[in-house]
């Protein structure tokens, strides 16, 4: 803001020349001073932005830090979770496997045995029938033989009766 107007009493003590070069002087002055406070506050600006930054850096290396270590503590601790899950899980498919497969044996003896009785069952009703049959097949040849020989006593009688008659005459 320059100066525009100098008192008159200095006007008169200084003359026009040196009121001018007053003036002058002092907008130089002012000029000086504006541009130095520019400068200070210019520099004062960039050291604290440069603080600001600095801090605000440290700060998010510590916060990725922070945010690093707390994933891989999280990383490591699911990694566990998950290893006594799948140990878990395994011993007891591992268990699984074995009470089945004893079931399926106890099955498969319990069904062997069944069929073995079922055989012995079967084959003890198959030779009484079997003897049920001979017995009704040697009844059947007795009466066969039985009705043979009645035939042949009939048909040697039959003969025998017409061999009298033929030779009777």
């Amino acid at each position: 803001m320059p100066i525009l107007t100098v008192p008159r009493i200095l006007r008169e003590k200084l003359g026009e020349e040196g009121a001018d070069a007053l003036v002058t002087l002092i907008n130089t002055a002012t000029e000086q001073s504006r541009g130095d406070t520019l400068t200070f506050v210019e520099e004062k600006f960039e050291r604290r932005l440069s603080e600001t930054a600095a801090s605000f850096e440290r700060r998010l290396s510590e916060t990725a830090a922070s945010f690093e270590r707390r994933l891989s503590e999280t990383a490591a601790s699911f990694e566990r979770r998950l290893g006594e899950e799948v140990t878990k899980l395994d011993r007891r498919i591992t268990e699984e496997v074995a009470r089945l497969d004893r079931r399926i044996t106890e099955e498969v003896v319990r069904l062997d045995q069944r069929l073995t009785e079922e055989a012995v069952r079967l084959d003890r009703r198959i030779t009484e029938e079997v003897a049920k049959l001979e017995v009704r097949i040697s009844e059947t040849k007795a009466d066969l033989i039985r009705w043979m020989f009645i035939f042949w006593i009939g048909q040697i009688g039959a003969l025998l009766g017409i061999l009298f008659a033929f030779f009777r005459k």
